[in-house]
C-alpha cells in the first residue's frame, strides 16, 4: 500500500506550478552592510534548477540576515549578561508576532539550522538571549513550555562545533547541564523512563487527540487541557536523547570523561525506553505519544508525528534498518510532511487543525534532512522541491501551509465547529527560511561538523545536475564546493585540484576548492 501514499515528484511539481517558478519571496531584502553574515552563493548548472532552487537560497539568506535580524535591547534580551555589542543583534522568530520575541525554541532552531554557520556572533547572541542568570548559575529560561528548553542544548553544541569557540563551550556546558538536570528532576517518568511534556512543535491543542483535548476547555494552549502535562511524545524524547549525547560530547571536549560516560548511559537508557514504548514493529515506524494519566493512561497513540520521525533518524534513536523502514512507511500529504497525520476526528480537509494535518516548513525541512542523511535522494528531492514550490507560489516564507491545497493557511485550533478560531499564518517566518538553508547546507552538501573538522556527506538528486556552493565560511577557511554526478556515495574527491578526502580541518586558513563526484552505485 506504500505506493498509494506517495505523490510522484513530477506530478507534485506540476501541481505546484513551479516548473519555471521565479517568484522571490516578499520581505527578503538584502542585509545591512557589516551585519556579521557571510553570504554564500548557490549555483546549479541547469538553468531551470537554478531558477527553482538556487534563487530561493539567496532569498532565504536575505530573509534571515535582513528583516529578521534585529537590534537586541539589553533590558529584554541580555538577562544572562553575555550578549556581544557589536553586533548587538539577535535573530527574531518572524514577522507578525508581538515584540519582544524571546522564545527558546525559535532561537535554538534558527541558530542550529544555519545562523551559527552564516553569522556566528549573531547566533551566539541569539542563543544567550533566551538564557537567564540565576543565583545558582546560567540556565535556559524556565517558562511554562519546559519541553522547549532542551533543544537549546543541541543548538549550543552545534554552535561550538561550527565555531570552535571554547569560551562559549564552557558556559554552554554549564547552562546545558543545569537545564537538563532540572528537566530530569521534574519531568522524567520513573516507571516508563520517558520524559513528560507535549511534542516539540505542538504547543496548540489542535496537535492532540481527545483526550487530552477537551471541548469544555476554551483555550488553544495545550497545557490548559487535562492530562496534557503527562503526555510522553516521540519528538520531545528524541530531543532529550540527542541533548544527553550533545552534553556528553561537550563534557568530553572539556576533559570530563566520567560525566560524559554517565550522560551516554542515560541516553542509551532513554533510547531503549523510546523503542520499548513507542516503536511499532508491525508498522515499521514510531507512534506519536504515550498517555501518562487519565482514561487512556499507558495507551500508545499511533498517529504519525513528522518532527518525531525526522528527529528519530537525525539524532540516532532509529538505527540504520529502522530509519529505512520509517522513510518507506511515512505518509506524505500532497504538499509535504505534516505535524501529525491523520486528521483527528474534530478536523477535516476543509478545517484542518493548526498543529495537525498542516505543513510547517521547519518540520518538513527536518524530514527532508533525515532523508538525505539516510542517503535517500528521491524523498530528499521531493522535500526540497515541495518546500521551494510552497515558498515560490506564496511569495514568502510563511509560518504554515495547507497540506491539501498548498495555500498559506493558519489552520484551526478547536475543530470544524469552531470557525472563529481560525488562525493566520504569519509572514517572514525565520525558521521557514532556515529550514530551506538547512536542506541545502546539511542535506544537499551534507555539512557535518566535528571537534576537529568539517566533513561532507552530500546527497545530490541525479536529476538536479551539478551544483556549487561558493564563499562558504568555516572558521578560518573559505570554501568553494562543487557536487556532480548523483547519489549519496562519494566516488571521488579533489581538493584544490588534487585527489583528497571530503574533509576540511578546523584549523585551516585561506581558500579551498573541493569537487565531489557522487554516485548511487555501491
Amino acid at each position: 500500500m506504500a505506493a498509494e501514499r506517495r505523490v510522484s515528484r513530477r506530478a507534485l511539481l506540476i501541481a505546484l506550478g513551479i516548473a519555471g517558478a521565479t517568484a522571490i519571496p516578499a520581505g527578503a531584502q538584502g542585509p545591512a552592510p557589516g551585519n556579521g553574515y557571510t553570504m554564500p552563493t548557490l549555483a546549479f548548472d541547469d538553468p531551470a534548477t537554478q531558477r527553482r532552487l538556487g534563487d530561493l537560497y539567496s532569498s532565504a539568506l536575505r530573509s534571515v540576515s535582513g528583516a529578521n535580524t534585529i537590534g537586541a535591547d539589553r533590558s529584554v534580551y541580555d538577562k544572562a549578561g553575555l550578549l556581544s555589542y557589536p553586533p548587538g543583534t539577535v535573530v527574531r522568530a518572524g514577522g507578525g508576532y508581538p515584540a519582544p520575541q524571546r522564545w527558546t525554541r525559535d532561537a535554538a532552531v534558527n541558530a542550529w539550522s544555519g545562523v551559527s554557520l552564516l553569522a556566528p556572533e549573531v547566533a551566539r547572541n541569539t542563543l544567550w538571549s533566551v538564557v537567564d542568570r540565576t543565583r545558582d548559575g546560567l540556565v535556559v529560561q524556565q517558562d511554562n513550555q519546559w519541553w522547549d528548553q532542551i533543544v537549546w542544548v543541541l543548538a549550543a553544541h552545534h554552535h561550538y562545533l561550527v565555531t570552535g569557540d571554547r569560551d562559549f563551550l564552557a558556559q554552554a556546558h554549564d547552562t546545558s547541564a543545569r537545564t537538563l538536570a532540572a528537566r530530569r528532576a521534574q519531568h522524567l517518568n520513573p516507571s516508563l523512563g520517558l520524559f513528560e511534556g507535549p511534542g516539540f512543535m505542538n504547543d496548540g491543542v489542535s496537535g492532540y487527540p481527545s483526550p487530552p483535548a477537551s471541548p469544555s476547555v476554551h483555550s488553544s494552549f495545550v497545557l490548559d487541557h487535562p492530562h496534557a502535562r503527562k503526555l510522553m511524545c516521540l519528538s520531545t524524547n528524541c530531543l532529550y536523547h540527542g541533548a544527553h549525547l550533545a552534553l556528553a560530547a561537550m563534557s568530553e571536549s572539556l576533559g570530563r570523561p566520567v560525566q560524559a560516560a554517565s550522560l551516554r548511559s542515560d541516553a542509551e537508557q532513554l533510547r531503549t525506553a523510546i523503542d520499548q514504548h513507542l516503536w511499532r514493529a508491525d508498522a515499521g515506524t514510531y507512534g506519536y505519544l504515550v498517555h501518562g494519566e487519565g482514561p487512556l493512561a499507558g495507551h500508545l497513540d499511533t498517529s504519525q508525528e513528522g518532527a518525531g520521525l525526522a528527529l528519530a533518524v537525525l539524532l540516532g534513536v532509529a538505527d540504520t534498518e529502522r530509519a529505512g523502514r520509517i522513510l518507506d512507511a511515512t505518509h506524505w500529504q500532497p504538499y509535504g510532511i505534516v505535524n501529525v497525520w491523520p486528521h483527528f476526528p474534530r478536523f477535516d480537509d476543509r478545517h484542518p487543525g493548526r498543529h495537525n494535518v498542516m505543513v510547517w516548513p521547519m518540520v518538513h525541512g527536518l524530514y527532508g534532512q533525515a532523508a538525505a542523511d539516510a542517503g535517500r535522494s528521491e524523498p530528499f528531492a521531493l522535500a526540497v522541491d515541495t518546500l521551494a514550490g510552497l515558498i515560490a507560489t506564496s511569495g514568502g516564507f510563511y509560518e504554515l501551509y495547507n497540506s491539501v491545497t498548498g495555500a498559506v493557511d493558519g489552520g484551526w485550533q478547536g475543530g470544524a465547529s469552531g470557525h472563529a478560531d481560525h488562525f493566520v499564518s504569519q509572514p517572514d517566518q525565520t525558521w521557514s527560511a532556515t529550514a530551506y538553508l538547512r536542506l541545502i547546507h546539511d542535506g544537499l552538501f551534507g555539512l557535518t561538523f566535528t571537534d576537529g573538522s568539517l566533513r561532507l556527506h552530500p546527497c545530490l538528486p541525479p536529476t538536479w545536475g551539478a551544483v556549487s556552493l561558493r564563499g562558504l565560511r568555516y572558521r578560518g577557511t573559505t570554501l568553494d564546493v562543487t557536487l556532480s554526478g548523483g547519489g549519496s556515495r562519494v566516488e571521488s574527491c579533489t581538493v584544490d585540484g588534487r585527489p583528497g578526502e571530503p574533509v576540511v580541518a578546523a584549523g585551516g586558513t585561506g581558500h579551498r576548492t573541493l569537487h565531489l563526484v557522487l554516485t548511487d552505485t555501491v
